[in-house]
């Protein structure tokens, strides 16, 4: 199945985390720190350091390593938390 990141098709197999199937791409980094714009990814890979956020069919601050890629999904990179009120 495949899903859109960036307006590119990836592909993805079923039960797969957006994380896992990024990486699987080439993909290292997704989502830029709000200040300064370093480059993040999957870091801990279990949902506790909120480095891999993305946005998923426009809905921001998803973790890529805890949501499944779904057919047809349109998945944005990230700056910062998606908030302004967070300054990661």
């Amino acid at each position: 199945m495949r899903f859109s990141f960036d307006g590119k098709e990836i592909e993805a197999e079923p039960g797969q985390s957006v994380g896992a199937a990024l990486i699987a791409a080439g993909y290292r980094s997704w989502r830029t720190t709000r200040h300064g714009g370093a480059p993040r990814g999957v870091f801990c890979g279990i949902g506790v350091c909120f480095d891999c956020l993305v946005t998923v069919n426009g809905r921001p601050s998803q973790r890529a390593c805890l949501t499944e890629a779904r057919p047809g999904d349109r998945i944005e990179p990230q700056e910062g938390a998606g908030r302004d009120d967070l300054a990661c």
